[in-house]
């Protein structure tokens, strides 16, 4: 799967750090975007989300909600399949924005998704780790 993980970082403590690692463990296509940072462990970082040209599966943010809501129509223009809003992130609407394009949007801890196996099919799955927006 194509991965952006928008908000990440270079530092090794930062959960957005570890989310970017643990996808790429995981075998997933990570596409880390910062616009201050041009590499995060050997993998390219976009300095903004249309400067990747490949479809996305996933856009996974660690942005504050009103930096999330200044890149909306990036994030939107880029016609995820899905976004996950982890804690601190949550936006609730840009979330009904995506929903009303077909994204599926939910706020859920990317780390947690990934270390339980429920990543690749999350969609559906709540065990008190994601909250689907309705």
């Amino acid at each position: 799967m194509n991965i952006v993980v928008l908000g990440a970082s270079n530092k090794q403590e930062r959960y957005s750090y570890q989310a970017v690692k643990l996808l790429a463990e995981k075998g997933h296509a990570v596409f880390p975007v910062h616009p201050a940072i041009s590499e995060i462990d050997g993998l390219p970082v976009f300095k903004c989300l249309a400067d990747i040209s490949t479809p996305i599966h996933t856009i996974t943010v660690y942005l504050a909600p009103e930096r999330s809501a200044a890149l909306a129509d990036e994030i939107l223009s880029a016609l995820p399949k899905r976004v996950i809003f982890n804690p601190g992130a949550e936006n609730p609407d840009l979330a009904q924005q995506l929903q009303q394009i077909g994204a599926e949007a939910m706020n859920a801890c990317t780390l947690v998704l990934l270390k339980t196996n429920q990543f690749d099919n999350s969609s559906g799955t709540t065990n008190n780790v994601e909250e689907h927006i309705t």
